[in-house]
């Protein structure tokens, strides 16, 4: 005679528990998502985590300074410094750049970096106006920038300025 089949009553009561029975517990007590795109869209967005979140909050420190900056160029001259992130070198001598002709010449906004950087690259120019140094697509130990002398190029810049 074959076993009898246990009925449905009994398998419900049984103390064995699977992953999956609990992940199913844990889905169905999660609220329900707006089926259709326009309550998605009336619905308010929650907080971004991560990377996302910074991004945007990076674009929105950059879009006030850029405000602030305008403000600047209306008074006096703008001088980007474009200096590649990949090297320490670089920033040394883009923040020497900065505070030299901030303080040689009045009314002069030295802003470095105001967008992404090429690599190897040290430019000094005038925001929409003439270049004053370029050094493009330098390969490392980067010894065309190392050559330089920053205090002969920092007078130039402001004799040329003023």
């Amino acid at each position: 005679m074959p076993p009898k089949r246990k009925s449905p009553a009994a398998a419900v009561g049984s103390p064995r528990k699977t992953r999956s029975m609990a992940a199913g517990k844990q889905r169905g007590e999660a609220p329900a998502k707006p089926a259709k795109k326009e309550e998605a869209a009336a619905a308010p967005a929650p907080e971004q985590k991560g990377r996302k979140r910074a991004k945007k909050a990076e674009a929105e420190a950059t879009a006030t300074a850029e405000k602030d900056s305008d403000d600047v160029v209306r008074d006096g001259k703008r001088i980007v410094v474009e200096a590649c992130t990949q090297c320490r070198q670089f920033k040394i001598r883009a923040t020497k750049v900065k505070e030299d002709l901030e303080s040689a010449v009045p009314g002069v906004s030295v802003v470095i970096n105001p967008k992404k950087p090429r690599r190897g690259c040290l430019e000094i120019r005038e925001e929409g106006g003439e270049v004053f140094i370029s050094l493009l697509n330098m390969p490392r130990p980067f010894t065309a920038m190392k050559k330089l002398d920053m205090d002969e190029v920092i007078r130039d810049v402001a004799n040329k300025i003023s």
